[in-house]
């Protein structure tokens, strides 16, 4: 996907009235700027999600792509650890009805099917344009450490290598990434690899208002971007 096809996804939203980006809109986004997320497609029936299933690679999640659902789980709407393409098949069924469920007259763009990453190191990296110092990019780790403890760190766009590497090191939980317990270190490379993707979204597309990837599976060699959320900003709504 090129940096074009970036401007499409955004413009697309636009023109259907959209705030958010749907989850596979995002992460073409993310892939167009060479940041890493596991394989996926857009199945729009059952036949559809186990022949994408079979081409990502098991095991896969499901979840719905709706612009009316923006909380999936509360819709019933991800399923994991799906090992078969007559699982996938069936779970497509089972989603669509629970959605529909949910929200009647939901819009319904199909089911993202996406190999499922193994277990890593959680982190997060998150970008938001600041009334006052325009583009930041926010770091931390993932899981309780920024929901309880708040453990982040920002930094104003745009970044160098170097302030993304400060950015790793300068969190309370660091040692968690160098390894404990026996553990291989996390590679810290990858994550600054998407610190730096990130900073680069904010800088070149005015429009997205906010991006939180979370969570993020960094394992000792590469990371893998799990979830992806943008948000565009009010005036690209309204325009």
């Amino acid at each position: 996907m090129s940096r074009s096809g970036v401007e499409e996804c955004i413009q697309l939203a636009i023109q259907e009235n959209r705030n958010t980006l749907l989850e596979p809109e995002a992460k073409k986004i993310l892939r167009a700027y060479g940041l890493p997320t596991p394989d996926f497609g857009v199945a729009r029936n059952p036949q559809e999600a186990g022949e994408i299933a079979g081409k990502v690679g098991f095991p896969i999640v499901m979840k719905i792509v709706s612009p009316d659902i923006l909380h999936k789980t509360e819709a019933n709407g991800v399923l994991l650890d799906i090992k078969s393409k007559e699982e996938a098949q069936a779970g497509y069924q089972r989603i669509i009805e629970n959605a529909k469920s949910y929200k009647p007259g939901a819009r319904i763009d199909g089911v993202l099917v996406q190999h499922m990453a193994p277990k890593g190191v959680e982190v997060i990296v998150g970008g938001l344009r600041d009334s006052q110092f325009g583009p930041t990019v926010l770091f931390g780790l993932g899981g309780i450490f920024v929901e309880v403890l708040k453990d982040v760190t920002f930094r104003v766009a745009p970044l160098t290598e170097s302030d993304s590497q400060e950015m790793v090191r300068e969190i309370h939980a660091y040692p968690v990434l160098t390894g404990i317990r026996g553990q291989e270190p996390a590679d810290e490379a990858a994550i600054t690899n998407v610190i730096l993707g990130v900073s680069r979204i904010m800088m070149e597309n005015e429009l997205i208002e906010q991006m939180d990837l979370n969570p993020i599976m960094v394992y000792p060699s590469g990371a893998n971007i799990v979830d992806a959320r943008m948000i565009l900003g009010e005036t690209s709504s309204s325009s």
